[in-house]
């Protein structure tokens, strides 16, 4: 799993493993270590969402998704699932979790486990 942020936009980028083992535990962690510390990230499954919703708990970045969406995800065709959630004073968090897809073009990443990308241009 892959995670991109950029101002109050937080992405996650799921593999074919990672949408399997989503929709089998509810759960997909990742790390980023700084040799002292850590940066951890989850996606994981709630009864109680019907949407995607996201908290810092604990120093993790914990992003909600339904329960029912999340069983289903690994055998259909949905892309991805995207939301909004209000913060303060009018500010909102945009969140979006979605398939990664493998890129046409020359990269150095390995993209094996990703989904075949549909289009011919990335």
């Amino acid at each position: 799993m892959k995670i991109r942020i950029k101002g109050n936009s937080l992405r996650l980028r799921l593999s074919q493993t990672d949408v399997r083992t989503l929709a089998k535990t509810g759960l997909v962690t990742e790390a980023i270590s700084f040799g002292n510390t850590n940066i951890i990230y989850e996606l994981r499954t709630s009864p109680h969402t019907n949407r995607l919703q996201a908290d810092f708990l604990d120093s993790i970045i914990c992003v909600f998704i339904s329960e029912d969406f999340a069983r289903s995800w690994d055998k259909n065709n949905i892309v991805g699932i995207d939301d909004k959630q209000d913060i303060v004073n009018g500010s909102f968090l945009t969140l979006l979790a979605e398939k990664d897809f493998q890129c046409v073009d020359e990269t150095a990443e390995d993209q094996s486990d990703n989904y075949a990308n549909p289009n011919t241009n990335c």
